[in-house]
């Protein structure tokens, strides 16, 4: 029986890992729809003018107060605790659309803030410590969510601060991991399991439904800590920071590993110092921090107002806007394998240099991406081409993982996650920006023409970045990386003199066997 690659394992939970991560940003998105009691009211007002029709001795107001009554009797492990110690709490949240704001935007206030610290900690503690910890935590937070919600909104916004601010070190954590672990020409496909956020999304979206309409939205918080922890003792058993601490790794599979990095690893002689200056200086760097500025942009601005415009523009119930929600997500997922598979094949074979295959990959998931956000501008009023050129739109974005993702760690493998790092705190700025533009040119015009003009800004984000990227990166190793030293590139002739002399002996040996046979 054939064994498992460890790769092979650690793509998987890494895989699952951001699905966790996304899994824990996403949930309250969700679940305030339930929590909140004028949104409900909004959606039973039918319900309840029906039902005072029928009851001519029964008040409305007594109608809505039996209504939300009965939304809260399923059990409730908070409230039956609040009871016990019996501390006041609201049944059923009266926030308004202000305080939902806060509370939906808060775990964002101050993610950006541990993307570089991220990078350094990773580098010096291991992802295995920094990637577990960051998930684990935020979804062991998830446990204290509905009795911070109970107890002041003003808790809970402190709460999702926290996760945030915690979370925010898993992502640029991973890319030091996928530099000790990942040959070059397997690196497209490797990042595709970043994109586990995708299936998180597609997943739990439709999972929360159905347990907040068979339980309450208590438990959707319970589940994210119940799986957050499953999955983090997995990760602490099967994961390593490195395939030579790897106990249970074939010597295959590791010889493969150190043969494939030894041009980008770092040796235990190069210096400790991180090359800030340089790595500030790098037009590379900032080529890759450009083209994820306006991926994430467009990515966020699909993936956060795309409900809100279907449901105002197009009239779509709720449970339309949810599945589409999750199906572009799952698109960009597949995509992304797709490609990234085919993005290896042409770097083994060699039919694509390493820095056009990025430029490449970089012009799909921004350049063509921006044209169907276009096309979206123009054409969306047709509530089908919406729907399919959102998806498309969404699904192109996948080639992320072949592009500026893959480049970061081809430039400068020894500080990855450092440049991952810089990326992220630069790119989570479209989370504050595009809704607040969003919200602009949308408020009190909800038209057709307002939500043409959000999707051209889009489009101009994202063909602009991809533009500039196609013309000016440089995806080979940098300088600056540590290894164009005199004592590494003397290292690395010596393994090619070594190389070459075995090669000579075997063609020596080789043609003395030749000359003995013929004699004989």
């Amino acid at each position: 029986m054939t064994k498992v690659q460890a790769r092979t394992v650690l793509w998987y939970l890494v895989f699952m890992g951001f699905a966790v991560n996304y899994m824990i940003r996403i949930n309250l998105n969700i679940t305030i729809v339930e929590m909140v009691t004028t949104k409900r009211a909004a959606t039973a007002v039918l319900k309840i003018t029906r039902a005072a029709n029928e009851n001519n001795g029964t008040t409305t107001n007594q109608l809505i107060t039996h209504y939300t009554a009965e939304q809260y009797s399923k059990f409730s492990f908070e409230k039956h605790l609040l009871n016990l110690v019996n501390i006041p709490y609201e049944d059923g949240f009266h926030w308004d659309e202000y305080q939902q704001g806060l509370v939906l935007g808060a775990f964002f206030w101050a993610h950006w803030i541990t993307q570089i610290p991220g990078g350094i900690l990773a580098k010096k503690f291991g992802t295995k410590v920094v990637f577990g910890l960051a998930n684990v935590v935020g979804c062991w937070l998830c446990f204290l969510i509905p009795i911070a919600a109970y107890l002041d909104y003003r808790i809970l916004i402190w709460l999702r601060l926290a996760q945030g601010l915690i979370t925010g070190l898993a992502w640029p954590a991973m890319h030091v991991l996928t530099a000790k672990w990942i040959p070059p020409n397997e690196r497209s496909k490797f990042v595709t399991a970043y994109l586990g956020s995708s299936v998180g999304i597609a997943l739990f979206y439709p999972l929360f439904g159905y347990v907040m309409h068979w339980a309450s939205w208590e438990w959707v918080y319970h589940i994210c800590g119940v799986l957050g922890t499953f999955w983090w003792l997995a990760w602490m058993f099967l994961v390593f920071d490195s395939p030579t601490q790897h106990p249970r790794i074939s010597e295959q599979e590791l010889h493969y590993i150190e043969k494939s990095l030894v041009a980008s690893q770092q040796t235990s002689g190069s210096s400790s110092l991180t090359p800030w200056k340089s790595i500030f200086m790098s037009r590379p760097v900032w080529m890759n921090v450009i083209a994820q500025w306006g991926g994430i942009w467009g990515l966020f601005t699909l993936m956060t107002q795309a409900p809100t415009y279907f449901r105002v523009i197009h009239n779509w119930n709720i449970t339309a806007t949810g599945i589409l929600s999750g199906l572009p997500h799952l698109m960009r997922m597949l995509f992304a394998l797709v490609f990234s598979m085919f993005a290896d094949y042409l770097l083994k074979t060699e039919r694509m240099s390493r820095t056009n295959l990025r430029k490449l990959a970089t012009a799909v998931c921004c350049i063509v991406k921006g044209l169907m956000v276009l096309a979206l501008a123009y054409f969306g009023h047709n509530a089908t081409a919406a729907v399919v050129l959102l998806t498309l739109a969404t699904m192109f974005h996948g080639a992320v993982s072949s592009g500026p993702l893959a480049s970061i760690v081809d430039i400068a493998p020894n500080y990855a996650g450092i440049v991952l790092g810089i990326s992220g705190t630069i790119g989570v700025l479209p989370g504050f920006i595009s809704p607040y533009v969003v919200g602009v040119l949308t408020l009190g015009n909800q038209t057709f023409e307002s939500w043409k003009n959000v999707f051209l800004i889009c489009s101009a984000m994202l063909i602009g970045s991809g533009m500039l990227y196609v013309c000016f990166t440089d995806s080979t190793l940098q300088s600056w990386n540590g290894h164009s030293t005199s004592s590494d590139d003397k290292e690395s002739q010596k393994l090619t003199d070594h190389r070459d002399e075995d090669l000579k002996n075997i063609e020596i040996n080789l043609s003395e066997t030749v000359e003995q046979l013929s004699r004989g």
